[in-house]
């Protein structure tokens, strides 16, 4: 028997690419489970299904940075409570350091969706009744017939695990210019934000300021403490933004509206900016 699960949940996390560097990512779980029926006629509660899968997903993988340890390009260091990650990509070289609970260590050479889904299931080892035989994940991109960009970010003054400084998704973006949809302006936006990294202005710092990692000529670095811990990151400025403003999706619908507003004052815009799959936030100049 095969009890089916469908939109499960979303992932939104970053991870480590050879090619394009730090990329913010969201996919949709679906899930199946393969197994005998038990004494209450069912392979498993569909109340538990969510309760549990998601929460192994969620303490997991969720909201971290994925790191293929197997890659050559992968250097770790952990030190007490500490992880610091070393990168080499195509892009240059990307620093991160932070509470070892901010990372995915996966045992794999790249991160992709069959690396995610057997780092899942292990962490889904033991958490399932016996009679649950096998499990079988699918990780999907949101369908989408518009424009997105990957953005990964930090936000420090977030209670939860959005505070880690190194997660993101993957976020649709839709610009009406005068009550019209701009396919220009969506494009440029898209373009523009292409597996970037957003930094806020104020959590910016000086490579001497920071405790554990060593910026290379032409990083930005940034640095904060947060309610999990403190925070790192160094990347080459070329993979950065900096916005005058936290980079919640609101703040980022209005920071795009402002910006357009600025460039043309003469039309109106309506500015939706997604934060991940199906969520988000408005914002009109």
């Amino acid at each position: 028997m095969i009890l089916f699960v469908r939109d499960l949940t979303v992932i939104d996390f970053s991870y480590l690419c050879s090619q394009r560097g730090l990329l913010g990512e969201s996919l949709i779980v679906d899930v199946e489970l393969h197994g005998d029926l038990d004494q209450a006629s069912m392979v498993f509660d569909f109340g538990l299904v969510k309760k549990v899968i998601k929460k192994v997903i969620d303490s997991s993988i969720d909201h971290a940075l994925a790191v293929p340890v197997a890659s050559t390009a992968s250097r770790l260091e952990q030190q007490d409570a500490v992880t610091r990650v070393h990168f080499n990509s195509a892009r240059g070289a990307i620093q991160v350091a932070g509470p070892g609970q901010a990372f995915a260590l996966l045992q794999a050479q790249q991160v992709d969706l069959q690396s995610i889904e057997q780092f899942i299931l292990q962490q889904l080892h033991g958490q399932l009744p016996d009679n649950v035989k096998q499990v079988q994940l699918t990780l999907r991109p949101e369908a989408s017939q518009g424009f997105s960009y990957h953005y990964s970010h930090g936000l420090k003054k977030h209670d939860g695990n959005c505070q880690r400084i190194a997660h993101g998704h993957r976020s649709t973006i839709q610009i009406y210019q005068d009550g019209m949809l701009s396919p220009r302006l969506n494009k440029f936006w898209a373009d523009r934000w292409q597996d970037i990294y957003l930094i806020t202005t104020e959590d910016l710092c000086q490579p001497d300021d920071l405790q554990w990692l060593q910026a290379n000529a032409g990083d930005l670095c940034s640095r904060y403490q947060a309610g999990q811990g403190q925070f790192e990151i160094c990347l080459p400025a070329s993979h950065c933004e900096v916005v005058p403003c936290d980079t919640t999706v609101e703040c980022l619908a209005d920071y795009i509206a402002g910006a357009l507003k600025t460039l043309n004052a003469e039309h109106h815009y309506k500015v939706v900016a997604y934060e991940g799959v199906a969520k988000g936030a408005i914002a009109c100049s």
